[in-house]
Formats: C-alpha cells, structure tokens, sequence
C-alpha cells in the first residue's frame, strides 16, 4: 500500500525583531490529509536560543502563548486538545536555563530548564539538598525524567506534583525573568489553585534556589502511590531541626489534598521544644486536619486521604527526626 502524500511545513521565516529564534508555521506531529486527522490543533512554533527572545515572544502573544519546556504535561494536554494554544514557544534551545550551583549565600541555585534525571543525580544536590534529590528520582519513569524539567514541573503546579510539595517543604525561591527583569517569588506565595501560578502572562521561570541542609537538620519524604510511576495519592515532605534536644523548627507540605500544595502550620508548632517519637501520634492527626476538605475522586475518597496523610506524616517526621539527631 502506497504511503499517504505528507503536506510539507511551510518554509521557515525569521521575523526582524526575533532573528534567532525559529519560526514555523503549520501543522505539528504527523499530518495526513486534512487538519481534522490532527492530534494538536494549529499551532505557530518558535524555537528561541536566549531569555531575552522568549520573554519578548511572551509579551507578543501574551495568553495566547504556551512554554515548551520538556514537553511531560504539555504535549498529552494538546494531543487531547484539552490545551489549544495559537502559539508554543519552545525553550530547549535556551541553554543558559540548565545549571545546578552553589551560590555565595549558600543556596542551592538551579536552573528551570534542568532536568529531573539531573536534579536527581546531582552530587551537589544529593549532598546539600537531598530531600530535592529523592523526590526528583520518584518522578514517573526514567524516560519522563530525562525529559521532564524541574521549572516545568513547578510552572505546571499539578496539586499531586512532588516538585512543587518539595518546594514548599524547603521554603524555596523562585526565579522569575519579564520584561522588567527578574521577580522573586517565594513557593508559599507561587502556587496559587490548580494549575495555576503567581507568574505572569509575560514571565519565565528561570531559577529555582533551595536553602542547603544544615548540622542538625533532617527531612523525610513518603507518597502514596497505586504502582510506581504514577502520581501520588498523597505525599509528604518533611523537615526538621534538632537543638538543645528538642525540635527547633518544622516544615511539613502535603500534596494531594487541596488545589495546591499546603502547609501543615498547626502541625508543626506541635512539634516545637518537643523531642521523643510519642509526639508523633498527635503531630500526624493535626496534619490529617489539615486535609479535612481533600477532595474525592476516582483514585481515592476524602476520608482516605487523610488517613494516608496521617500515616505518611508520622514515617516522614520520624526519617526527619532521626537524620536530624544523628546530624546534630
């Protein structure tokens, strides 16, 4: 059987005040005869090699625009045509966007475009943030990891994420570039409902810093998964400071049960001056309060989220307490 004529791409066009960046217009993935057999709808395509040349990409098509980052959550959503943008710009070939660095004030600076693979094996990560480190190597599949980057993964703020749980969890800064220069946005302040963020139409998330570990600290980290690769059910990340034998200061972030990730505030001051595994009981129903209106749904009831939540609290503070007595 003869294979069916392709229509060719229209030739590729360099606008005046985009030189760089490539532009083409047409179809994208495998077309066949008409734009009905489509799996996206139409869609412009620019391919930027600079920051400077995605933001002014954004302010030019403000929300008709969608970043293309490693593609795990965009590319499915615009197969099923649940996301339709008239433009999708591409910042793969943005190469300054994929680092991990120690910064002056000690942080842990990592670019948007870096991977999950990497973040995951980083020996840089691994020694100084660890808690990032293991959650990054939860994520889906080896595949999705070498694809997948941590800025797309927080830009996307799936509730159920593990990237943007961790965020909270480690108090972390993010980075971001328009056109009046860089905007830091705390992770607390970032995420805002589901799949929504406090980043512009006009913004690109260039940066993540993360606070390194310090002696006497220590974090847990436990999600409730159906198999491995899928998303969490509920997750927990935790951390924690030991001084003068007692809990010094406590981070708890739960994914999973609202339309973000949230704070388990009276959870954690529980936790303070206290020491011994027998506050853990109490600490774990205060954080099962927290996801008193989680939601239900096909994978999970409101009522078992919390008793998840209870459970992995408890597991993810004793890892914390424990690393962090043995830190100290």
């Amino acid at each position: 059987m003869r294979r069916p004529e392709l229509p060719p791409f229209r030739a590729l066009e360099r606008r005046p005040d985009l030189r760089s960046a490539t532009v083409i217009r047409g179809h994208a993935g495998r077309a066949h005869r008409a734009a009905e057999s489509m799996k996206p709808a139409r869609f412009e395509y620019f391919a930027p090699t600079s920051l400077p040349e995605a933001v002014a990409l954004l302010q030019a098509h403000g929300d008709d625009a969608k970043l293309l980052a490693g593609g795990q959550s965009l590319v499915p959503l615009m197969n099923l045509r649940l996301a339709q943008p008239s433009v999708v710009i591409d910042l793969n070939r943005v190469s300054d966007l994929a680092y991990v660095r120690a910064e002056e004030d000690g942080r842990i600076a990592i670019g948007a475009m870096t991977r999950h693979h990497e973040v995951a094996t980083s020996p840089l990560v691994r020694e100084h943030c660890p808690l990032l480190a293991d959650a990054a190597a939860r994520i889906g599949f080896p595949a999705i990891r070498h694809r997948g980057t941590l800025g797309g993964s927080l830009s996307h703020a799936d509730p159920v994420s593990e990237m943007p749980c961790v965020a909270l969890a480690l108090d972390a800064e993010l980075v971001a570039a328009g056109r009046n220069g860089d905007r830091v946005i705390v992770a607390s302040d970032f995420f805002q409902t589901y799949f929504t963020t406090a980043l512009e139409p006009d913004e690109v998330l260039r940066q993540i810093r993360y606070p390194a570990m310090q002696p006497g600290e220590g974090w847990g980290f436990h999600e409730s998964v159906r198999k491995t690769g899928d998303f969490a059910i509920v997750a927990v990340a935790a951390t924690v400071r030991m001084a003068d034998g007692g809990v010094a200061a406590a981070r708890i972030a739960i994914a999973g049960v609202a339309d973000r990730p949230v704070r388990a505030t009276g959870a954690e001051a529980l936790l303070a001056g206290r020491s011994g595994r027998d506050v853990l009981d109490e600490v774990a129903d205060a954080a099962a309060a927290t996801a008193g209106e989680a939601p239900t749904d096909i994978h999970a009831s409101s009522g078992f989220r919390q008793r998840i939540v209870r459970v992995l609290t408890r597991r993810a503070l004793a890892d914390a307490m424990a690393m962090a007595e043995a830190r100290a």
